[in-house]
């Protein structure tokens, strides 16, 4: 088999195993009160210094367009789990941060969805295999050989 087959194959592997526990994940997420798209925009904001981002630099860190990404920003704000203001070094950039009460809400949906992600994937994999998927897609993820 070629390289280039190995590589086909490796990526649908990656791909359709994705696909599947995305799914399953999706069906078992705390839908009362968050969508799982609104879910990782909080998710993200949550992790970067002072839980804030422009507003395009989050869009890097989704499967969204860029006017998904704003038109969702603007229904989190309406419901008060994020904040809009101007970038103070760019005034045509926004920032985007995650409210007192956006950030709690966060919490509370993230430990079910982590219990839920520690059964299915922590469940078929052993903690070596889990260390090596995260190095492997981290790799993938950094382009870097």
């Amino acid at each position: 088999m070629s390289e280039k087959a190995v590589a086909v194959d490796a990526w649908e592997a990656l791909f359709r195993a994705q696909v599947t526990v995305l799914r399953e994940l999706q069906e078992s997420f705390p839908t009362g009160e968050l969508s799982l798209t609104e879910y990782d925009v909080l998710f993200n904001l949550s992790r970067q210094p002072d839980r804030r981002l422009r507003i395009r630099d989050l869009h890097k860190h989704l499967l969204l367009t860029q006017p998904s990404v704003s038109r969702m920003v603007d229904r989190l704000v309406v419901r008060g789990l994020v904040t809009k203001s101007s970038d103070p070094d760019d005034g045509r950039g926004t920032i985007v941060e995650i409210s007192q009460p956006g950030y709690e809400l966060f919490r509370r949906v993230a430990i079910q969805h982590a219990d839920a992600i520690a059964r299915r994937v922590g469940g078929t994999l052993t903690l070596d295999e889990l260390r090596t998927l995260t190095e492997l897609c981290t790799k993938l993820r950094l382009g870097r050989a």
